[in-house]
């Protein structure tokens, strides 16, 4: 059975920089599209950030473009998420997951605390 565990949240004031990561294990990533995802307080879960093994790899939306960077390291089986210049509306738990259609996701972690004082 697949299993994510995501880390690396924390409380920053706002401007700050967190690293997240998430480790993958029971499958291989090698071949595997990933995203990020996060849950903002009240809200449903919304895709941050996706990174794939094709030439144009990364993809981000609109929110977080350009404070977001994802990469990954097949070798240690583990995607991360590094993240500049926060504000206060990104505080929220953030999780990581295959990308693809929902019935396809595996399990949900239980991801990553991400608050930003003001």
């Amino acid at each position: 059975q697949v299993q994510l565990v995501e880390s690396g949240g924390g409380l920053v004031q706002a401007g700050g920089s967190l690293r997240l990561s998430c480790v993958v294990s029971g499958w291989s990533l090698r071949f595997a599209p990933m995203g990020w995802y996060r849950q903002l307080p009240g809200k449903q879960r919304e895709w941050v950030a996706d990174i794939t093994t094709g030439p144009n790899p990364t993809t981000y939306a609109d929110s977080m473009k350009g404070r977001v960077t994802i990469s990954r390291d097949n070798a240690k089986n583990t995607v991360y998420l590094e993240m500049h210049n926060l504000r206060p509306e990104d505080t929220g738990v953030y999780y990581c997951n295959r990308m693809g259609p929902l019935d396809s996701l595996w399990p949900w972690g239980q991801g990553t605390q991400v608050t930003v004082s003001s």
